[in-house]
C-alpha cells in the first residue's frame, strides 16, 4: 500500500458514549447504512477493521506462496 493511500484513510477515533449492547439485534438499519454508503466508505471501514484487528501489522505485505502439485494419472 502506497503512503499515499494510507493517508487517504481518517485516523480512528472510537466514541465510547456511541457505544450500546443489546440483546436483539435488528440489523435492518445498519444493512441499509451500507446500502447507501459509497464504495469508497466502504473500503475504507474494511480497511479500519483490517487497522483494529493487525495493528502495526496492518501494513505489512502477505506472504507470497506458490506450491506446484502434481497429480497422480490414474
Amino acid at each position: 500500500m502506497k503512503q499515499a493511500d494510507i493517508q487517504d484513510i481518517p485516523k480512528l477515533r472510537l466514541d465510547k458514549t456511541k457505544i450500546r449492547v443489546v440483546l436483539d439485534f435488528d440489523d435492518s438499519e445498519e444493512i441499509e447504512y451500507w446500502r447507501n454508503s459509497s464504495v469508497i466508505e466502504r473500503l475504507q471501514h474494511i480497511e479500519r477493521l483490517r487497522r483494529i484487528n493487525y495493528g502495526l501489522r496492518a501494513t505489512e505485505r502477505l506472504q507470497r506462496v506458490i506450491r506446484v502439485v502434481e497429480q497422480e494419472q490414474s
